[in-house]
């Protein structure tokens, strides 16, 4: 039998988002954030973006500790996506306001197993999250004379100050949606 893998597991994944009672808007996949410290494996755009971390069973579940750092700041809801074999540990590392999900293989067929639902995200950080848009994407934002000359970083702080949490991840969930070609637009028919 061959490993339930990240691979085996995001393409399961998928699949699964897009038979929900409300499915995403879209779906990215592997989005960099925070300057590429970090790459959310899933993330999927509702009214605020969801990212979903993948631990298969050859994979060190350990690494959730550094990038959740970053997961955290910069979204409100993340959701761990993980195997039988690795479902101890993660219980041990992830954050209690993380979703969990376990990957479970029957003949074949991968389903899951919801073990606890995401929750708001205590440690989320506007300018981090704002970070995640492209230097265009933050320009929507802000409406300071001469803001296409500053830094990204500045426009970044120039958001967090001018947006409440939520505000700010319903704009920039609204901007993922229009990134072309990372936007993958779920259709019934294709899922």
């Amino acid at each position: 039998m061959i490993d339930l893998n990240d691979a085996r597991i995001r393409d399961a994944l998928l699949r699964e988002l897009g038979r929900q009672k409300e499915p995403p808007r879209a779906v990215l996949e592997e989005l960099h954030v925070q300057n590429g410290s970090a790459i959310a494996d899933v993330v999927t755009l509702h009214s605020e973006a969801h990212c979903y971390e993948i631990k298969g069973a050859t994979d060190r579940i350990e690494r959730i500790v550094v990038q959740g750092t970053y997961y955290n700041a910069a979204f409100r809801r993340i959701t761990l996506v993980t195997t039988e074999c690795k479902l101890r540990r993660a219980l041990e590392l992830a954050p209690t306001f993380w979703g969990i999900m376990v990957a479970i293989e029957d003949e074949g067929t991968i389903g899951f197993r919801h073990l606890r639902p995401a929750q708001v995200n205590p440690c989320f950080e506007r300018q981090s999250a704002a970070m995640t848009l492209w230097k265009s994407e933050m320009l929507e934002l802000v409406s300071v004379p001469g803001a296409e000359r500053k830094p990204r970083r500045l426009l970044a702080q120039l958001i967090a100050e001018t947006q409440h949490d939520l505000e700010l991840s319903m704009s920039i969930c609204d901007l993922l949606l229009n990134r072309r070609p990372w936007s993958q637009k779920l259709a019934p028919s294709t899922m």
